[in-house]
C-alpha cells in the first residue's frame, strides 16, 4: 500500500482529498493528511492533468486512454485529458548504445555510419534517432528504453490495487468496472512495446498509401526488431512546429483539408486507421507531401462494420431518429434497454438543435462535445474499435481548426460518406449481399432439422440444460456470503458476552481479576476482540 499511500498524497495535493474522505478512502494517506488541497469541482480536468503528469509516464499513459472514454468520463475531463503529453527527458545516449547492440547484435559502427547523440523525440517508452545506414540511407531508429517494461508491469499492478478498491467503496462508481478499464489499457500499452506490431502496422499504411500522395515510411526489417524499430527518415516539418502566423489563410486550408482528406480515406476506403492524428505525428515534408509517423496504435474496420455505418448514415441524414439506437446496436454500442425512450429524446433533441442548418455552419467541435455529453449522460457502452475512430475525428477536428479556423470536418466527410453510401447500393454489391445473406440463411435452415432433433434427444434423455446468465448474480453471492460470515461473528461475540456474563455470576470460586472471575474476564476480552474486529470490517468495506 505503500506507493497507493503516495498517489493518494499526490491527489490531495491537487485537490481531491475531499474524494478520498467521501469514498472512505482516508486510510491510504498519513494520520492527519487530506484536510488540506481541497478545490472546487469546476476545474477538476485540469487538476486531474497536473495529478497524472506529477505521477509519471505510465498515468500519463493511461489519462490518455480515459481521453478517449466519453462513456465513463466527463466531458470536461475529456477535453482537459487531451493535452496530456508523453515528452520525458531523453536517456543517456551509453544506454541507447547498449540497448541498439543487444537487439542488433551488432556494434553501432557496424550497423550505422552516422547515428546522432541526441534524440529527434523522447517518450516513456521509446527514444527516435536520426541515423545513416552502410548504404546511405537516412533512417530513424526508435529504440525502446531499456527499463520501460519492468516500470510499465509495476504501475499496471498498482491501477490494478487501486480499481480493486475503487470498485469496492466508491458506489459512484458501480456504473463501470474500474478492472475492466486497466485491462484495456494493459492490452494497449503492451501492443505498444511490441515495436513489431508497429512495424505490421507501418507496412499496412505504407501499402495502402502507395499512390495516393502521402508518405508513410517504409521499415526497414534486418534493423528492426521487437524493441528496436528502423523507418526511412522523413525530411519535413511537424504540424506542430509549423509557423502559422508566417503562412498565407490558402496554405493553411490546404494542410487542414489534407490532412482531413487523409484520414477519411483511411477510414472510408481502406478500413485501416491511424489512430492518434496528433500534430506531432504528421509532417508537411520538404516535397510539399503529408508524411506519418508513430504507427503503434490503429483501428480497423471491418466490411459489415462499413455497412452498418452506412445504415446509421442513411438514417441520420433522412432523420429517422426512432431507427438510430437500433442501428448503434446493431454497431455494438451497449446501453441499459429501460433508457431507450430517454435515449431517443435526448437525440430528437440534439437533431432538433441542428435541423435546417447548413452543415458547412455547424461547429463539429461543439457537435463532437454534445455527442460526448450524450455518451455520458447515457452510460453508452462503446466498442473499442469506435471508441478509436471518435478519438480520431475528434483530435482531426481540434487539430484542423488550429491550422485554419474556418476548418470543418463535415465538409470533408461528406463526399466520402456520400460515396460510401453509393458503393453500398450498386447493385453488384447488392446481389453480392443478397447472395452471402441467402447462403447463410440456407445454411441455417440445413442445419435447423439436426439442432431440433439433438434438442429432443437431450430433452428424452433427461440431459437438457438451460443457462440462465446473470451479471450480477456473482456480486449478490459474494455480498450474502459476506453478510452470513458478519452474523456468524456476530453470534459468537453475543455468545460470548452471555456466556460470560452467566460465569461471572455464578462462579463463587477461582482466581479473579478486578473482581471478575478469571474465565469470565477472557470471556469478556475475546468476544471483544470479535467484536472489533467485526466493526473494523464493516468500516473498512463502508458498508454493513
Amino acid at each position: 500500500m505503500g506507493r497507493l499511500s503516495e498517489i493518494a498524497q499526490v491527489a490531495v495535493r491537487h485537490g481531491f482529498g475531499y474524494f478520498l474522505r467521501r469514498n472512505r478512502l482516508g486510510d491510504l494517506l498519513p494520520r492527519g493528511d487530506g484536510r488540506d488541497g481541497d478545490a472546487a469541482a469546476s476545474d477538476r480536468g485540469r487538476r486531474l492533468r497536473e495529478m497524472l503528469d506529477e505521477l509519471g509516464p505510465t498515468f500519463v499513459k493511461f489519462g490518455q486512454l480515459l481521453s478517449t472514454r466519453p462513456d465513463v468520463v466527463p466531458p470536461d475531463i475529456v477535453a482537459e485529458l487531451r493535452h496530456l503529453q508523453d515528452d520525458v527527458t531523453p536517456l543517456p545516449f551509453v544506454q541507447i548504445r547498449e540497448a541498439i547492440e543487444t537487439e542488433l547484435d551488432l556494434t553501432i559502427e557496424q550497423a550505422f555510419l552516422e547515428l546522432d547523440l541526441t534524440p529527434i523525440a523522447s517518450a516513456s517508452i521509446g527514444q527516435v534517432h536520426r541515423a545513416v545506414l552502410p548504404d546511405g540511407q537516412e533512417v530513424a531508429v526508435k529504440v525502446q528504453r531499456p527499463a520501460a517494461a519492468g516500470q510499465i508491469e509495476a504501475d499496471l499492478g498498482l491501477l490494478y490495487q487501486a480499481a480493486k478498491l475503487l470498485r469496492e467503496r466508491v458506489r459512484a462508481l458501480e456504473f463501470m468496472d474500474p478492472h475492466e478499464l486497466v485491462d484495456e489499457f494493459a492490452r494497449s500499452i503492451r501492443l505498444e512495446l511490441d515495436y513489431g506490431h508497429e512495424a505490421r502496422n507501418a507496412e499496412i499504411f505504407h501499402r495502402n498509401f502507395a499512390h495516393d500522395g502521402v508518405v508513410v515510411p517504409r521499415v526497414i526489417r534486418q534493423y528492426s526488431t521487437g524493441r528496436v524499430l528502423t523507418l526511412e527518415f522523413l525530411r519535413g516539418t511537424k504540424v506542430a512546429e509549423l509557423d502559422l502566423a508566417a503562412m498565407r489563410p490558402d496554405e493553411r486550408r490546404d494542410i487542414a483539408y489534407r490532412m482531413a482528406d487523409t484520414w477519411m480515406t483511411m477510414v472510408f476506403r481502406h478500413g485501416f486507421f491511424h489512430s492518434d492524428p496528433h500534430p506531432a505525428n504528421i509532417f508537411v515534408l520538404d516535397s510539399g507531401e503529408l508524411g506519418l509517423v508513430d504507427f503503434g496504435q490503429a483501428g480497423k474496420l471491418s466490411d459489415e462494420d462499413l455497412t452498418k455505418l452506412t445504415r446509421l448514415f442513411v438514417d441520420a441524414a433522412t432523420e429517422n431518429v426512432d431507427a438510430i439506437p437500433r442501428r448503434l446496436r446493431e454497431l455494438g454500442v451497449r446501453y441499459a434497454p429501460e433508457r431507450e425512450q430517454e435515449f431517443r429524446a435526448e437525440l430528437r433533441v440534439l437533431f432538433d438543435r441542428y435541423y435546417g442548418t447548413r452543415l458547412s455552419d455547424i461547429d463539429p467541435l461543439q457537435v463532437i462535445r454534445e455527442g460526448f455529453q450524450l455518451i455520458y449522460s447515457m452510460n453508452l457502452r462503446l466498442p473499442s474499435r469506435f471508441v478509436m475512430l471518435d478519438k480520431a475525428i475528434a483530435t482531426l477536428a481540434s487539430v484542423g481548426a488550429e491550422v485554419y479556423p474556418d476548418f470543418n470536418v463535415f465538409d470533408v466527410a461528406k463526399p466520402y460518406a456520400r460515396g460510401l453510401l453509393a458503393d453500398r447500393f450498386q447493385p453488384r454489391v447488392i446481389a453480392q449481399r443478397a447472395r452471402t445473406e441467402a447462403l447463410a440463411l440456407g445454411s441455417i435452415a440445413r442445419e435447423l432439422p439436426y439442432q431440433a432433433h439433438d434438442i429432443l434427444e437431450r430433452m428424452r434423455d433427461g440431459t437438457f440444460q438451460i443457462h440462465l446468465e446473470n451479471p450480477g448474480i456473482d456480486q449478490l453471492d459474494e455480498h450474502i456470503d459476506q453478510a452470513s460470515n458478519r452474523l456468524s461473528v456476530a453470534l459468537v461475540v453475543l455468545g460470548g458476552l452471555l456466556g460470560s456474563s452467566i460465569v461471572g455470576v455464578f462462579a463463587q470460586e477461582g482466581p479473579q481479576i478486578i473482581g471478575l472471575h478469571l474465565l469470565s474476564f477472557v470471556g469478556f476480552v475475546v468476544s471483544g476482540a470479535f467484536g472489533l474486529w467485526l466493526m473494523w470490517g464493516v468500516l473498512r468495506h463502508g458498508r454493513l
